[in-house]
Protein backbone atom coordinates (compact mmCIF):
# COMPACT_ATOMS: atom_id res chain seq x y z
CA UNK A 1 0.00 0.00 0.00
CA UNK A 2 1.70 3.13 -1.26
CA UNK A 3 0.03 6.42 -0.36
CA UNK A 4 2.25 9.50 -0.64
CA UNK A 5 1.64 12.72 1.29
CA UNK A 6 -0.39 14.39 -1.47
CA UNK A 7 -2.72 11.41 -1.82
CA UNK A 8 -3.01 11.20 1.96
CA UNK A 9 -4.14 14.83 2.09
CA UNK A 10 -6.57 14.29 -0.80
CA UNK A 11 -8.04 11.20 0.87
CA UNK A 12 -8.32 13.10 4.16
CA UNK A 13 -10.12 16.04 2.57
CA UNK A 14 -12.50 13.72 0.71
CA UNK A 15 -13.25 11.79 3.91
CA UNK A 16 -13.82 15.03 5.80
CA UNK A 17 -16.30 16.40 3.26
CA UNK A 18 -18.15 13.12 2.73
CA UNK A 19 -18.50 12.62 6.49
CA UNK A 20 -19.92 16.13 6.94
CA UNK A 21 -22.28 15.54 4.02
CA UNK A 22 -23.71 12.43 5.63
CA UNK A 23 -23.77 13.60 9.26
CA UNK A 24 -24.72 17.28 9.01
CA UNK A 25 -25.87 18.53 5.61
CA UNK A 26 -29.55 19.23 4.95
CA UNK A 27 -29.44 17.51 1.55
CA UNK A 28 -28.82 14.10 3.16
CA UNK A 29 -31.41 14.50 5.92
CA UNK A 30 -33.54 11.85 4.19
CA UNK A 31 -30.79 9.29 4.89
CA UNK A 32 -30.70 10.14 8.61
CA UNK A 33 -34.45 10.60 9.13
CA UNK A 34 -35.45 6.89 9.42
CA UNK A 35 -32.98 6.40 12.28
CA UNK A 36 -33.99 9.28 14.57
CA UNK A 37 -36.96 10.44 16.58
CA UNK A 38 -37.39 14.21 16.57
CA UNK A 39 -38.06 15.68 20.02
CA UNK A 40 -39.17 19.32 20.32
CA UNK A 41 -38.69 21.12 23.62
CA UNK A 42 -39.99 24.59 24.36
CA UNK A 43 -37.45 26.77 26.12
CA UNK A 44 -38.23 29.35 28.84
CA UNK A 45 -37.84 32.21 26.37
CA UNK A 46 -40.51 30.69 24.10
CA UNK A 47 -38.12 29.38 21.47
CA UNK A 48 -38.17 25.73 20.45
CA UNK A 49 -35.17 23.41 20.49
CA UNK A 50 -35.22 20.26 18.37
CA UNK A 51 -33.29 17.18 19.50
CA UNK A 52 -32.68 14.05 17.50
CA UNK A 53 -32.54 10.79 19.44
CA UNK A 54 -31.72 7.43 17.84
CA UNK A 55 -34.76 5.18 17.47
CA UNK A 56 -35.21 2.27 19.89
CA UNK A 57 -35.15 -0.76 17.57
CA UNK A 58 -31.71 -2.44 17.64
CA UNK A 59 -30.62 -1.89 14.02
CA UNK A 60 -32.07 1.62 13.76
CA UNK A 61 -30.56 2.53 17.12
CA UNK A 62 -27.12 1.29 16.00
CA UNK A 63 -27.26 3.25 12.74
CA UNK A 64 -28.70 6.29 14.55
CA UNK A 65 -25.86 6.20 17.08
CA UNK A 66 -23.36 5.89 14.25
CA UNK A 67 -24.88 8.83 12.33
CA UNK A 68 -25.02 11.01 15.44
CA UNK A 69 -21.27 10.58 16.03
CA UNK A 70 -19.13 12.53 13.58
CA UNK A 71 -16.01 10.67 14.69
CA UNK A 72 -17.60 7.22 14.33
CA UNK A 73 -19.03 7.93 10.91
CA UNK A 74 -15.70 9.43 9.87
CA UNK A 75 -13.88 6.17 10.58
CA UNK A 76 -16.24 4.17 8.36
CA UNK A 77 -16.28 6.80 5.61
CA UNK A 78 -12.48 6.94 5.65
CA UNK A 79 -12.30 3.15 5.39
CA UNK A 80 -14.66 3.24 2.40
CA UNK A 81 -12.71 6.04 0.70
CA UNK A 82 -9.35 4.28 1.16
CA UNK A 83 -10.73 0.89 0.07
CA UNK A 84 -12.23 2.48 -3.05
CA UNK A 85 -8.96 4.28 -3.79
CA UNK A 86 -6.95 1.07 -3.46
CA UNK A 87 -9.27 -1.50 -5.05
CA UNK A 88 -11.41 0.44 -7.55
CA UNK A 89 -9.32 3.50 -8.42
CA UNK A 90 -10.90 4.05 -11.85
CA UNK A 91 -14.29 4.59 -10.24
CA UNK A 92 -13.27 6.19 -6.94
CA UNK A 93 -10.48 8.64 -7.87
CA UNK A 94 -12.78 11.11 -9.68
CA UNK A 95 -15.30 10.93 -6.81
CA UNK A 96 -12.52 11.35 -4.24
CA UNK A 97 -11.16 14.39 -6.09
CA UNK A 98 -14.58 16.06 -6.17
CA UNK A 99 -15.06 15.56 -2.44
CA UNK A 100 -11.48 16.65 -1.68
CA UNK A 101 -11.94 19.88 -3.63
CA UNK A 102 -15.30 20.46 -1.92
CA UNK A 103 -13.67 19.78 1.47
CA UNK A 104 -10.89 22.26 0.81
CA UNK A 105 -13.43 24.82 -0.41
CA UNK A 106 -15.46 24.33 2.80
CA UNK A 107 -12.37 24.87 4.95
CA UNK A 108 -11.39 27.97 2.98
CA UNK A 109 -14.93 29.35 3.25
CA UNK A 110 -14.82 28.87 7.04
CA UNK A 111 -11.53 30.77 7.19
CA UNK A 112 -12.87 33.59 5.01
CA UNK A 113 -16.04 33.84 7.15
CA UNK A 114 -13.92 34.41 10.28
CA UNK A 115 -12.22 37.39 8.57
CA UNK A 116 -15.49 39.08 7.64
Amino acid sequence: MDIDLLNFIILGLASFRLTRLIVFDKITEFIRHPFFDEIEEEMEDGSTEVYYLPKRTPIKKFIGELLSCYWCTGVWISALVVAGYLFLPTIFIPIILVFAIAGLAAILESVVQTWI
